[in-house]
């Protein structure tokens, strides 16, 4: 439980962040893996922080999408995130962890108590067989996720993911129909993680008009940029697991570098330990 001073302070940082999603232009929220990297991005200048699913799990040596990680594991992780810095952060929720409605809303309720300013629930089951939730359950899911998120006493932004992109379902008309489904259900951001064209976007961001959408970068071959996202009326941009796919990536060169050639020029242009050092203390 959080105390008196913790409360007004994850009040005015839930507050803050409700109001990043009404406030005139887009904003982006990238998405730390751990305290470390948290700090990081907060000694930057961004204004909000989001947990990576993807992330965690590769940090942990475990793939993503697959329901390998408890709820309990992924709250501690937001938790020491939320320790790190004095920014709002929202959670990927995954699927709320379980199929049941009841099971995503207590979740929410959970997050709420970690102090999350934020979470987003995803249609995604977890099960490679059947990987998309019915239309009809996975409304209700969010339905069950917003009553819970409007009782409470402080703002939770809760953000609705429709994941047919992801798993090989291409199909944007069962997109925007689950979207609109979404925003019917009053969840406060739209996301369907894996549009790849100014046009699916766009019709996305019309279908479900005036609520926010948040779309991911950070995808192979994007030449998206973040005024261009504007233009198309996107209000929130995230980075998944991007940054951690290009700290490691780095990481997994350098190791490369010393054991097949031996030599160490990886070392070349990196931020020294002093940096870090110093960064960490504050």
């Amino acid at each position: 439980m959080m105390n008196t001073g913790d409360n007004h302070s994850f009040k005015t940082k839930a507050e803050a962040f409700k109001k990043l999603h009404q406030r005139e232009g887009i904003f982006v929220i990238p998405n730390p893996w751990d305290a470390g990297s948290a700090k990081i991005l907060e000694s930057l200048g961004y204004k909000a922080l989001a947990t990576t699913s993807g992330g965690l799990a590769f940090s942990l040596g475990l793939p993503d999408g697959l329901s390998l990680i408890s709820r309990e594991d992924s709250l501690k992780n937001a938790q020491s995130i939320i320790n790190a810095t004095g920014l709002p952060v929202s959670a990927d929720l995954e699927n709320g962890y379980g199929d049941d409605p009841a099971t995503c809303a207590e979740t929410i309720l959970l997050a709420a108590k970690a102090g999350l300013a934020g979470g987003s629930i995803e249609d995604a089951t977890g099960d490679p067989a059947n990987p998309i939730y019915p239309f009809e359950l996975a409304v209700e899911r969010i339905k069950a996720s917003v009553q819970v998120a409007q009782s409470l006493p402080h703002p939770f932004t809760l953000t609705a993911r429709a994941e047919n992109f992801l798993y090989g379902r291409p199909d944007l008309k069962n997109t925007i129909k689950r979207l609109e489904a979404f925003a019917d259900a009053d969840a406060d951001v739209l996301f369907a993680p894996g549009l790849k064209t100014p046009e699916e976007i766009e019709a996305v961001v019309k279908a479900v008009a005036p609520r926010p959408v948040n779309v991911i970068m950070g995808i192979s071959g994007s030449n998206f940029t973040v005024d261009m996202l504007a233009k198309i009326g996107v209000k929130r941009v995230s980075i998944g697991s991007s940054f951690m796919r290009a700290a490691y990536g780095a990481f997994f060169n350098a190791a490369e570098e010393v054991l097949r050639k031996g030599t160490f020029t990886y070392v070349n242009g990196v931020k020294s330990y002093a940096d870090f050092n110093n960064l960490f203390k504050n």
